[in-house]
């Protein structure tokens, strides 16, 4: 355990009295948490894992309006989407890039009155949509946004231009059409800065994973790693951020309700080792509809392919694996689309899956379900406030809702708007990140492909951690190609409340989903840890056995693919 916890820990335990408690410490608890700091309360989040180690670290890694939200009516959600989209893009431009999104269109009327449909009450399958329907939408889309428009309108090719474009495309189809979205490069590393700008700007605020609050004897007991006794806890308000598991803590408080709140659905995603495919996609993400109805997604992302996903709905919230069935289903809605690029399941380096926490629905169609939330109340003498629903674009605009609802309850004035307010290492973040990366090797001469690494997962703060680095007198690579270093891994234990191997390798780090974890990687990362964590030789084994034991059950990195020498890749053209 580190001493920063080790203060935490001894702070709430010399007084547990906090305004707010928020649990769960996904985007969406964070984002409350944030909220709420910044308006001068005292905040306890409580995360009974990792931060962002649940739904929020198993999301596409878009950051969009919800085009297909039209098709469900929800003109609202997709107005406040497409809001909190332009927010992200100018506030954490490090870490959320435009991102053009080209939908492949083989029919011209087919889906036009499906939106009709889902607002008389229709809940099966859309039809698929066609090239009207979608350019109705699109001109929604880019009516919404008229006003300080931040990214190009959309645009109509023909079958002729789109394969000229895309000649790897599916042949049959008759138009495309291109608009701009956005994408996020590591999603944790957002969660966990707005947590850092806590720190820096609410100091008396406090943020703990690997804890758990429930009731007990009349009131709330604090327990998890390095708690040795209860830690009686005294909120005057508590937020129920726990997503998928939202019912769960509500038994866990007393407080349950007679219905559930939220019902999950799953989805899985594969990231893809195909150079071909990558190089098909021309920079842009294929968003396009399979036979089921589902929509799904291909874009580039860190080197490698993103593909998804499933929208399975799961009767319990629990940790789950996309199962060879959804990976199936995956490679073959891809492979329709393109073809003629031969794709295969050696070629999955990483597998992810989640429970999105959807409000309690009884759509036959997932699809129709609402991506949308809203706030559940909860009267008593201690008001509870439960969030339903959500997804990661919105979480600051879902977090600002539900600040401003405990703010009345506790008769506290909003003093700040956290719409304009950077995020971690988007302040002072250029208009070129190549000025920044320049800067970055003329002031402590570092090679131009190691500021790039920084500048695209760090931003500004990198100037913090490479004085930190410069400090230790060190540079030396995690391992040889690696863009890592071993003072940098020693700066995100000391930083971001890395407790267990786990943390680094799949939220701290990208070593995991984009394939560069290896034996050698592996070795050194449980050194560092050890070192700086005080583990002992045992800890260490056992940090490193679960560690893998994850990565094989949940991730698809079997010992067999990943403990040896990466093999060269088949030729993956037909």
């Amino acid at each position: 355990m580190s001493n920063r916890r080790a203060t935490l820990i001894d702070r709430i335990r010399h007084d547990g009295r906090f305004d707010a408690v928020i649990l769960g410490g996904g985007i969406n608890g964070i984002g409350t948490f944030r909220e709420l700091a910044v308006q001068g309360l005292r905040v306890l989040l409580v995360e009974r894992a990792d931060f962002s180690s649940g739904c929020s670290a198993a999301p596409s890694r878009m950051i969009h309006g919800g085009l297909r939200y039209l098709e469900n009516g929800e003109i609202g959600l997709v107005r406040e989407s497409l809001r909190e989209r332009d927010a992200l893009l100018a506030n954490a431009p490090h870490l959320v890039h435009p991102l053009p999104t080209t939908i492949p269109i083989t029919s011209t009327f087919s889906g036009l009155f499906n939106a009709a449909a889902g607002l008389v009450g229709v809940t099966g399958k859309p039809a698929s949509r066609g090239a009207l329907p979608i350019k109705l939408g699109l001109s929604l889309y880019d009516f919404i946004v008229r006003r300080n428009r931040r990214l190009p309108k959309h645009q109509f090719r023909s079958a002729k231009a789109t394969l000229a474009r895309w000649p790897e495309l599916m042949p049959d189809l008759r138009s495309s059409a291109t608009y701009h979205d956005a994408w996020i490069s590591h999603p944790e590393r957002l969660a966990l800065e707005l947590l850092a700008d806590c720190r820096r700007d609410a100091p008396d605020c406090i943020a703990l994973n690997y804890a758990t609050l429930a009731a007990q004897d009349g009131g709330y007991r604090l327990s998890g790693l390095g708690i040795d006794a209860p830690l009686t806890i005294t909120p005057r308000a508590i937020v129920n951020a726990t997503g998928a598991w939202l019912d769960e803590t509500l038994s866990s408080l007393n407080r349950a309700t007679e219905a559930p709140l939220v019902a999950g659905t799953k989805g899985s995603h594969l990231i893809l080792d195909n150079p071909w495919l990558k190089a098909a996609l021309g920079g842009h993400m294929v968003f396009f509809e399979n036979d089921d109805g589902r929509v799904c997604i291909l874009f580039p992302y860190l080197g490698k392919v993103l593909a998804g996903s499933t929208d399975i709905r799961v009767d319990r919230p629990g940790r789950v694996r996309c199962t060879p069935e959804e990976r199936d289903y995956i490679l073959g809605a891809v492979q329709r689309i393109f073809p003629r690029i031969r794709l295969d399941e050696s070629q999955i380096i990483f597998s992810y899956s989640g429970i999105r926490p959807l409000p309690k629905s009884d759509h036959a169609f997932t699809g129709r379900i609402s991506r949308g939330h809203f706030i559940h109340r909860i009267d008593g003498s201690i008001p509870l406030f439960c969030m339903v629903g959500g997804k990661w674009t919105t979480f600051r605009a879902f977090a600002e809702q539900t600040a401003d609802a405990v703010l009345a309850s506790l008769n506290h004035p909003r003093r700040t708007d956290t719409r304009p307010l950077p995020i971690g290492g988007g302040l002072n973040f250029p208009t070129d990140p190549a000025d920044l990366a320049a800067d970055l090797c003329r002031r402590f001469g570092i090679s131009p492909a190691r500021a790039d690494h920084l500048t695209g997962t760090y931003g500004t703060t990198s100037y913090a951690l490479l004085e930190f680095c410069r400090a230790r007198a060190d540079d030396t690579p995690l391992i040889e190609g690696l863009p890592w270093t071993e003072a940098e891994i020693t700066w995100l234990i000391a930083t971001e409340d890395v407790q267990h191997l786990a943390d680094l390798v799949l939220r701290r780090t990208t070593l995991a989903i984009t394939g560069a974890l290896d034996p050698r990687s592996l070795d050194r990362l449980t050194v560092i840890a050890a070192r700086d964590l005080g583990w002992s030789a045992p800890q260490a084994a056992e940090e490193k056995a679960t560690l893998i034991a994850e990565l094989t059950e949940f991730h698809d990195l079997p010992a067999a693919r990943w403990a040896a020498p990466s093999a060269e890749r088949k030729n993956a053209c037909v």
